[in-house]
């Protein structure tokens, strides 16, 4: 039997809400292992000038727990 958890994470980028989510993954692939998916929750954009500075994702992690 396997047994999953899943953990939230917000991720930014000033590139694009891709580039935010890619770069979360990658991070939190450094210290959680057994990551199987991830869901993006929500998107938010700062916006500073009239223009878009910031995109962050807030993601939920799901990783198989190990025996």
């Amino acid at each position: 039997m396997s047994i999953a958890k899943v953990t939230e994470i917000s991720a930014t980028s000033t590139k694009s809400f891709d580039d935010a989510t890619r770069e979360g993954i990658d991070r939190a692939s450094r210290t959680i292992r057994n990551m199987k998916s991830a869901w993006v929750k929500d998107q938010h954009v700062k916006i500073e000038d009239g223009k878009i500075s910031t995109f962050r994702v807030n993601l939920a992690i799901t990783f198989l727990l190990e025996d």
